[in-house]
This record gives structure tokens, C-alpha cells and sequence, in this order.
């Protein structure tokens, strides 16, 4: 069991009126309509670097536009999704995931810190994670106990959470304002972050439990290693 904590706005995820909201107008959204862009790139990136990625785990898929594209693009022999918010979660599991034939499929209805409760001494791990836009709804206690979790269940993590800085752009360029957003900067996130993943490229993040030494990682140019 995790200790007692405070938890954070995304814990129960959220009903249809935040993401009939948020998400009314997906084009202009980044992870949405572009994702098939964000897949190609990370595909590209890692058969560059000769880093394998059969398996591909999910952590708060969404209306689940980048987790369908990353799943056509790297087709894993196992595939898994957690989503808390009901009408996220129903709509993407009516759709077609582009998976091939004897893919190993699991969707979950859970948040991201019962699914690492759930699975916090399990020695099964994915090669490829993806946690977007996830940490601005979780308390700094949730993401501290989700972190060493996380690191030793997958060999990358595809991440990316709007910073303080992020959010204020939304604000006045996109008048975009998220009110369940939690602000936090640059600089507190990668000290958060540094203890269990190792920045490899741009928004990929290399877990320190499964490469604990650099040479031990296919991703070598160690300038771009922090």
C-alpha cells in the first residue's frame, strides 16, 4: 500500500464536461492531431539508436489519438492502457486499436497511482512508457511515489507536462486555461525526475533502474545524456 497522501485533481479522472472542454477543438491540440507525427518521430529515433521496443504501456491514454499512433507505428507483441475517466476511457475502448494479430491487448480503467500500488512489486516491465500530459493533474506525494515505480517498469518513458511557463502561454496566446492544472517549474520537475531517468532525446527519458550505467545504454552520445 502507498503511504497516505494528498490526491492530486486527477485522481478520479474527470467527467465528460472537462473533456468535452478541453478537447473540443483537437486540431489546435499538440498529442492529438499530430500524433501520428510524435509516433513517427519516436519510431525514427529509437530504430536510430537500435533500442527495441516489442512491448508499449500506456500511463492515462486519453481520448487515445497518440497511444493508437504509437501502437500502429511500433506494433508490440504486448500492449497495455490505464485511463480513470469514464468517458475517455469508454470511447477508446469502442474504437479499433491498430494492433496485429496475436497482440497481447489490456486496457484498465484505473489512475496512475493505483495502477503502480497495483503493480509496485511486479517484476514484469514494457520497453516503451508514454506519460503525457499526466504529472500536472498528480500532488508532488503522488509523483514521488509513482517515479521509482515507473522507472523499474519501463525501459523509456515517451513524457512531456506542461510547465508553469506552458501553462501561462495557454492562458494568454490560446485562452486556454486549465483550472485543474497544478503549476510547477522547470526546474522542479527535473529534480523530481533526475533520481530515475536519465533525458536522451527530446520528451524520451531512459529509466536509471533498467541502465544504471551510460555505456550499458544504446543511447551513447553522452552530451545529450542529463
Amino acid at each position: 500500500m502507498p503511504p497516505k497522501f494528498q490526491r492530486g485533481p486527477g485522481a478520479s479522472g474527470f467527467d465528460d464536461k472537462y473533456w468535452e472542454e478541453y478537447y473540443s477543438e483537437p486540431e489546435e491540440m499538440d498529442g492529438m492531431a499530430n500524433a501520428h507525427l510524435h509516433a513517427r518521430y519516436l519510431k525514427s529515433l529509437m530504430d536510430l539508436e537500435m533500442a527495441d521496443v516489442s512491448s508499449v504501456i500506456d500511463f492515462g491514454f486519453g481520448l487515445g489519438e497518440l497511444f493508437k499512433a504509437i501502437v500502429k507505428e511500433f506494433k508490440p507483441y504486448r500492449v497495455q492502457g490505464i485511463e480513470p475517466s469514464d468517458y475517455a476511457f469508454n470511447k477508446v475502448t469502442k474504437k479499433k486499436l491498430n494492433v496485429v494479430a496475436g497482440t497481447k491487448l489490456k486496457l484498465v480503467q484505473t489512475d496512475l497511482v493505483s495502477w503502480c500500488r497495483d503493480n509496485s512489486v511486479s517484476e514484469k516491465w514494457f520497453d516503451l512508457g508514454i506519460c503525457t500530459s499526466v504529472f500536472q493533474y498528480l500532488s508532488d506525494e503522488e509523483i514521488k511515489y509513482v517515479l521509482p515505480i515507473l522507472s523499474r517498469s519501463v525501459k523509456y518513458l515517451y513524457f512531456s507536462v506542461p510547465t508553469d511557463r506552458e501553462l501561462r502561454y495557454q492562458v494568454s496566446d490560446l485562452e486556454f486555461h486549465d483550472k485543474n492544472a497544478i503549476r510547477r517549474g522547470r526546474t522542479k520537475y527535473l529534480k523530481m525526475l533526475s533520481p530515475h531517468f536519465t533525458v536522451v532525446g527530446s520528451r524520451l527519458l531512459e529509466s536509471k533502474f533498467h541502465f544504471k550505467k551510460d555505456e550499458d545504454s544504446p543511447f551513447s552520445d553522452f552530451l545529450f545524456r542529463f
